[in-house]
Order: structure tokens, then sequence, then C-alpha cells
């Protein structure tokens, strides 16, 4: 990793780096058409449609995950994707929650 954080960051300093952002989002590592971070929203989450596909991998926590009109129940170690452009959220989150998240591939349109 190029990221300043050594070879290994494990999710609970993610977290306090999420913790620390203005988003509760930070960017681990960017190369080429991928970018990884760690995503720790507190109450509630304010997510728009994003340009990229990603893929989120649950580190900590329980909840559900909106994505279009589909709702799924989640915990740690699950694995989410979602389109570019796709509306979705997490919702009723317990408190510690936290994702790695990969944002990959091209910057596709996004309308909304």
């Amino acid at each position: 990793m190029t990221n300043g954080h050594g070879l290994r960051l494990d999710a609970a300093a993610a977290h306090a780096l999420a913790a620390a952002a203005d988003d509760d989002y930070v960017v681990i590592d960017e190369t080429g058409d991928i970018e990884f971070g760690y995503y720790a929203p507190v109450g509630r989450d304010p997510q728009q449609p994003h340009e990229r596909d990603e893929l989120y991998i649950i580190a900590a926590g329980h909840g559900r995950f909106v994505c279009g009109d589909t709702r799924v129940d989640f915990g740690p170690g699950d694995r989410l994707f979602v389109a570019a452009g796709e509306t979705h959220r997490f919702e009723d989150f317990d408190d510690g929650f936290g994702t790695w998240v990969l944002f990959f591939g091209p910057v596709k349109a996004v309308s909304g």
C-alpha cells in the first residue's frame, strides 16, 4: 500500500481515521481506477449515488442495507455490491458500524 499507514491497517485504526474525517469516509489508498476507503457514518447515512461501481465489505456492526427497492440485513464479513448511479444507504445500524469501501472501474454518468 502507498497510503502512509503501512502494509496493514486494521478496522479499528480505519474507524478512527473515518471518525476524524468531516464526512465519515476516509480514502486509504487510490491508484488508477480503484479507490479503497473506510466508511463509518454516525446516526444516519446521507449517501448519494456514486459515479463508479462500489463494493462494501462490512468490517463491524449490524444493520440494514437499502439498494433501490431491495433491503437486506448485514453483519461483519458481508459483501454488498452497488452499481454506479444506484440509490443506496445503510439504515438501523449500531454504534461502531464501519465498512471497507472499494470504488472501481470508470466514472459513469449519474442522474439525480
